[in-house]
């Protein structure tokens, strides 16, 4: 099968999203690029084509009609194991490296404790993973960093207080492995790991164990061809890639908001590291745009370091400034100070989730500003980014908005991150359709 891939490198995340001849997307792979940009691409990369094998298995059982009506119910089994296989693989390359830097002899007396409260979180995370996973349930993050961290931390907490090591000392281990364990695989593989999920779904005497096993076996060994690649994205610059194999992320993110959104006239992307306010015309094409300046403030990397004050996860947010009931004005949204001023906003007596959502809208009139500056909002309006996963900030851009241009449709799709890389993937397919000889009609 020949496909197409486009990867968006972004400062925080990098998405891959793989095509076929006709343009329908196949597979996505995401994966955080917060270390090493190119080892970030090949990741993410590698999940887009897990994924497309997975959409070529699923054809293949559909095509076969081996499962009936139990399609749906197999697919979710399998799928929620793959998962939760990927995860322990993870979760094992933690406790390898949280061992290997408790063997660096910078603990001293508080060594054997620490091994033993190692010993005890990864024994609680491999207990509680299989519910984690467990079939229909959506985790809260796409990133094993954000899954296993907010469980590590968790249980390093109530190890303190039972007398355990300091809770910054067992946390200390985490922060210090996590980079290496997202820079590697989870040392299965595609074609382990999807057997070792059979496995376990077919334990209980599912079908026709020897029919399933030789479809599955079809879909690991299907041929795909990259006819074409094009990259995209802030750290675009570092894809390993010829020059004209690069696309801008202005273009890929206005295409690929029109792929979505045929109607969309305005697109706002709020990414890790900037924000882009982006008219395009009826194909696509973009017309006008404006971007933020270095300054981070307005972007996912504030959001991050908010999070980071708070110590919760980055997906936790949005969630936590929906419970406001009384929102705090915010006159300054400077990444610098972002730690200063929430400790102030708290010693004063503020919620923490009035503060935030004081927060999310001051960073969304940040975006108004871009757009207005751009051309305005027009109809119809897609947003796009990481942070358009965020429920607070999408309730501050309807608002807003509404407030300064009326009722204007307003998409939200729940791949929006993937937008610049459905753009780039585009390219690829478009440049490769442009470079084919004319062939004569007889």
């Amino acid at each position: 099968m020949n496909v197409f891939v486009g990867i968006d490198l972004g400062s925080t995340t990098t998405k891959a999203v793989v095509l076929d001849a006709d343009g329908a997307i196949l597979g996505r792979g995401i994966t955080n690029s917060r270390s090493n940009y190119d080892i970030a691409a090949q990741v993410a990369k590698d999940e887009a084509f897990t994924n497309v094998r997975f959409t070529v298995l699923r054809n293949t059982l559909e095509e076969s009609g081996l499962l009936g009506g139990g399609l749906d119910e197999f697919w979710g089994l399998l799928t929620a194991a793959f998962e939760l296989e990927g995860y322990l693989g993870h979760l094992d390359r933690l406790d390898v490296h949280c061992r290997d830097e408790l063997g660096r002899g910078h603990h001293g007396d508080l060594t054997l404790p620490l091994s033993s409260a190692l010993a005890n979180i990864v024994k609680r995370l491999r207990d509680e993973a299989p519910d984690l996973f467990s079939p229909g349930r959506r985790a809260r993050s796409d990133f094993f960093r954000d899954i296993a961290g907010a469980g590590f931390v968790n249980a390093a907490g109530e190890i303190a207080k039972a007398g355990g090591p300091p809770f910054d000392r067992i946390v200390g281990l985490f922060d210090k492995s996590i980079i290496p364990v997202e820079n590697e695989s989870d040392g299965r593989g595609f074609a382990p790991r999807l057997s070792a999920a059979f496995s376990r779904v077919t334990s209980g005497g599912t079908g026709d164990k020897a029919a399933l096993r030789q479809l599955l076996n079809r879909a690991m060994g299907a041929e795909l061809q990259t006819i074409r690649l094009v990259g995209t994205g802030y750290g675009r610059a570092r894809l390993p890639f010829p020059k004209d194999q690069i696309r801008s992320e202005i273009l890929c993110h206005g295409l690929g908001a029109h792929l979505m959104f045929p109607n969309t006239a305005t697109v706002l992307d709020i990414g890790g590291q900037d924000t882009k306010a982006i008219q395009v015309d009826r194909a696509g094409v973009v017309t006008n745009f404006q971007m933020n300046d270095r300054c981070a403030a307005g972007c996912g990397r504030y959001l991050g370091y908010i999070a980071d004050e708070m110590n919760i996860g980055l997906h936790e947010l949005g969630p936590l400034a929906m419970q406001s009931h009384r929102r705090v004005k915010i006159n300054s949204t400077c990444t610098v100070f972002a730690g200063a001023e929430f400790r102030d906003r708290l010693a004063a007596g503020d919620a923490r989730e009035d503060i935030l959502a004081g927060l999310h809208r001051a960073i969304m009139l940040r975006a108004m500003a871009l757009l207005a500056r751009s051309g305005g909002v027009r109809n119809e309006m897609t947003f796009t980014g990481g942070v358009a996963k965020n429920p607070a900030a999408t309730a501050a851009l309807r608002e807003l908005v509404r407030e300064n241009y009326g009722d204007v449709t307003i998409n939200i799709a729940p791949d929006s991150i993937f937008t610049g890389a459905i753009g780039a993937a585009t390219f690829a397919l478009r440049d490769s359709v442009a470079a084919r000889p004319v062939q004569e009609v007889a």
